[in-house]
């Protein structure tokens, strides 16, 4: 059985084109990704800067990180 991360709170940018996901792992650890739409690639979204692999004690420390590393993300909230 795979284990899946549960996505807590999402954030687009005002295009709708970008988004970053606030995620907790299976694990009880939390973390986030920066995601961008590929229209070239009939708009599947697929990750757009690494940060994924970064972990985070609450929903709350990874948003702090998230708005400190995705230039966007502060004018979407």
């Amino acid at each position: 059985m795979a284990h899946r991360n549960k996505v807590v709170r999402s954030i687009n940018d005002e295009t709708g084109n970008r988004c970053v996901d606030i995620f907790v792992r299976p694990e009880g650890s939390f973390g986030f990704e920066e995601y961008r739409r590929d229209m070239e690639e009939g708009g599947a979204w697929g990750s757009a800067s690494g940060f994924s692999g970064r972990e985070f004690a609450s929903a709350d420390a990874s948003f702090a990180a998230a708005l400190e590393s995705v230039a966007w993300l502060a004018m979407a909230t």
